[in-house]
């Protein structure tokens, strides 16, 4: 899994990332014996990238070898998400338990990444004790109150911007809600979500955060597009939908997958069909042709959800 490409061509010299593979893992989790030859290579990269400590490596060159320092990036939370979700359905036991319970003694400063520490660790958190204490130390940092005032209202927001993987903040607090039986951390998770949901809409489709994020005042459309953003939001609305059966959120998840299919403000498709690759971001002057790692796989799991819930594009 090659992390940049020119077109549809990879850039094998730019080599790999753990953030992008460990997205893989989340995915190959999710489908299951489908595509479980690749989840295989994809769970021994992610187990080789865990140093000693527990802390993580992210990027390798084409060479094999690592080109960083392990660190507590979006990288480590992402692969411990990886690593969680295979180990919860029996797979890739004793080394990816191993390198769980290294990782899971470690905390990360950075928000994202302990939002997809806590979406890993939540579905060890009746069979690894190690994971308990890290979902109720990510939640509550999550879950930390923050209110700024702007646009129409009140800023139902935990940060004075919307950056990137906003969605992943809900998501975490939902599922965090659902394993620890607490009613608040659900509510405070759909109403962070309905606010994404309600800031990102425009003239009947998704108008996506750009790059450079929003604040208080801001509003769409904005470019560069991340499909991550729509990822993100069709993964938390997924959840959402699963924990409380509203077909509202249901309804979110076919908004994003149309997203990626034109219902955007480009009107241009953001993945190939024939072949399931995203396209990298869209812009004011139409998408961008590259298909890196990063975005198919936005595209891939955001399909993936639509259609396990029948959700309509």
């Amino acid at each position: 899994m090659f992390e940049h490409s020119n077109g549809d061509e990879p850039r094998r010299e730019l080599g790999y990332c753990t953030d992008d593979v460990a997205r893989g893992l989340v995915l190959a989790a999710s489908v299951g014996d489908e595509i479980a030859d690749l989840g295989q290579v994809y769970l021994r990269f992610v187990i080789a990238a865990i140093a000693e400590d527990g802390q993580c490596h992210n990027r390798m060159g084409p060479d094999g070898r690592w080109t960083d320092r392990p660190s507590l990036g979006d990288w480590w939370g992402r692969a411990l998400w990886g690593l969680g979700a295979y180990v919860a359905m029996g797979k890739g036991q004793p080394e990816a338990r191993s390198a769980l319970d290294r990782m899971l003694r470690m905390r990360s400063p950075y928000r994202r990444a302990t939002a997809y520490a806590l979406l890993g660790a939540a579905p060890l958190y009746g069979t690894m004790p190690e994971s308990r204490d890290l979902v109720v130390d990510a939640a509550t940092s999550l879950a930390a109150p923050q209110s700024v005032s702007g646009l129409a209202g009140p800023w139902r927001w935990p940060e004075p911007r919307l950056t990137y993987d906003n969605a992943a903040v809900p998501h975490a607090l939902l599922v965090a809600g659902d394993v620890l039986e607490r009613g608040d951390l659900v509510e405070r998770g759909l109403d962070q979500l309905d606010f994404l949901a309600s800031l990102q809409r425009r003239a009947g489709h998704l108008s996506i955060v750009p790059v450079g994020g929003w604040g208080p005042g801001d509003g769409p459309p904005g470019f560069d597009q991340q499909p991550i953003e729509v990822a993100s939001l069709s993964a938390a609305a997924a959840t959402a939908f699963d924990l409380t059966g509203d077909p509202r959120w249901r309804d979110l998840v076919g908004e994003a997958a149309a997203w990626f299919l034109g219902e955007n403000d480009g009107r241009v498709a953001m993945m190939d069909v024939d072949t399931g690759a995203g396209y990298d971001g869209l812009t004011s002057d139409g998408r961008n042709v590259n298909r890196g790692a990063e975005s198919t796989l936005a595209a891939v799991s955001t399909v993936f959800h639509a259609h396990r819930l029948g959700a309509r594009a």
